[in-house]
């Protein structure tokens, strides 16, 4: 598949193309900035990139979240360029989901995950292991693959783990993901050794800075996928072995772990991507300049703004909520009525009609209890940390925002609803 180009849109075509949902922007060469990246104000980001280039005792971990849409993966692509960064660790950067199922996943998985890409993407990009540890790792593994074959009487060949290391890391990861019977085994076995797990990833992350003089540092995106169970299981009853891989490591959460009781386990670590700011607190008629001219240059780069009427802009930016994804979701499904139009430039209706398929959704999944508590927020803009608020947070129906304070508000596309 042909790489993507960023490229600004002087057509439709392409404009359709540079606002597609899914697209983490990923660094340019020597870690230059993306061309489609809009740094925010008072960004996280860079209090992660300097907590990381302090001094540490042992490498550190950090715990990175936010709500959907709001930027978290190209985030850590932008912080995986960061030229400081890459001096002093060997990064790497992957979704949780190519190695697990990320619906039914566990703090095992996880830990599994690091040290198979660890050493896979090591060896991928050139790097020699001494023999003795790849000695160590053929030892474990096949240790691993006795206790497998007793469980499932001798089947092995059905689970085909068999060859070197890095097939049987490979292997394992899509027995994870795919086969819930088989997961459920190697679940068991690597807990009754999870020592021996953590020693193993510990070995390759101490080769590599031996051959680098670099720390490992692994980025694990989509940890925030899980639900608040799932997350609670992983960060907060197995919070200390989660801490052991001797490694630097920066996990996505769950925001609903933010809302949470549990989050006081991860708090000291813990950096939270707000969305953008396009009113002050409890003024939402007056207009954040500031915030409007971020989501104005977030549309400028990626398409003409002779193809958009500028009020059709301003509109789409307050219907957005200062959250990226919806912005991005907002000109996509404008550009597309636009189309079927015929017409030359995305116009105020465009953009109404894409607010109004937003608000449809939101009506078939909100119940009169969702929208009595809606109500009040809007009234209100108090955010509080109850069972109800939880999920409508994360279905982004409320929106948090950060002054000095935090607060919320309805998404706007809901104030008609309301």
């Amino acid at each position: 598949m042909k790489s993507f180009d960023y490229v600004t849109a002087t057509d439709f075509d392409r404009a359709w193309l540079n606002f597609e949902l899914d697209l983490p922007l990923k660094p340019g060469p020597n870690g230059t900035p993306n061309p489609f990246y809009i740094d925010r104000p008072l960004n996280p980001i860079n209090e992660l990139i300097d907590a990381l280039l302090a001094p540490f005792y042992r490498p550190p971990k950090f715990f990175f979240s936010g709500h959907r849409g709001c930027g978290k993966s190209t985030e850590l692509l932008h912080l995986l360029g960061n030229a400081e960064v890459q001096k002093k660790y060997w990064p790497i950067n992957f979704s949780i989901r190519e190695e697990t199922d990320i619906i039914d996943i566990d703090f095992r998985d996880v830990l599994l995950a690091i040290g198979s890409r660890l050493f896979r993407e090591y060896r991928k990009k050139g790097g020699d292991l001494p023999d003795q540890l790849l000695k160590e790792l053929n030892g474990w593994r096949g240790r691993v693959e006795k206790e497998i074959s007793k469980v499932l009487d001798g089947r092995l060949s059905e689970i085909e783990l068999g060859g070197s290391i890095e097939a049987f890391f490979v292997n394992a990861g899509m027995k994870m993901k795919l086969e819930p019977a088989t997961r459920m085994e190697i679940r068991q076995i690597v807990e009754n050794d999870i020592t021996g797990l953590i020693s193993i990833i510990n070995h390759i992350a101490a080769a590599i800075y031996s051959q680098e003089r670099r720390i490992p540092l692994v980025l694990i995106d989509d940890m925030d996928k899980p639900d608040i169970d799932k997350a609670r299981g992983i960060f907060h009853d197995r919070r200390e072995i989660m801490m052991q891989p001797n490694c630097a490591i920066v996990y996505t959460v769950s925001s609903a772990l933010f809302y949470s009781k549990e989050f006081n386990s991860i708090r000291d670590q813990a950096l939270f991507l707000p969305n953008i700011n396009l009113h002050p607190f409890a003024e939402p008629n007056r207009v954040n300049r500031e915030g409007y001219q971020l989501l104005e240059r977030f549309v400028a780069v990626r398409m003409d703004l002779r193809l958009i009427h500028p009020k059709a802009l301003e509109q789409a930016i307050t219907y957005s909520g200062g959250v990226f994804r919806e912005m991005a979701r907002l000109i996509r499904t404008s550009i597309g009525r636009t189309r079927r139009r015929k017409a030359a430039r995305v116009e105020v209706e465009d953009v109404e009609w894409a607010a109004t398929e937003i608000r449809n959704e939101y009506r078939r999944i909100l119940d009169k209890e969702d929208l009595k508590l809606l109500k009040k927020v809007q009234e209100t803009k108090q955010l509080e940390y109850t069972d109800r608020m939880r999920p409508l947070l994360q279905l982004l129906a409320l929106l948090e925002y950060r002054d000095q304070e935090n607060w919320c508000d309805v998404h706007p596309v809901l104030r008609r609803l309301l």
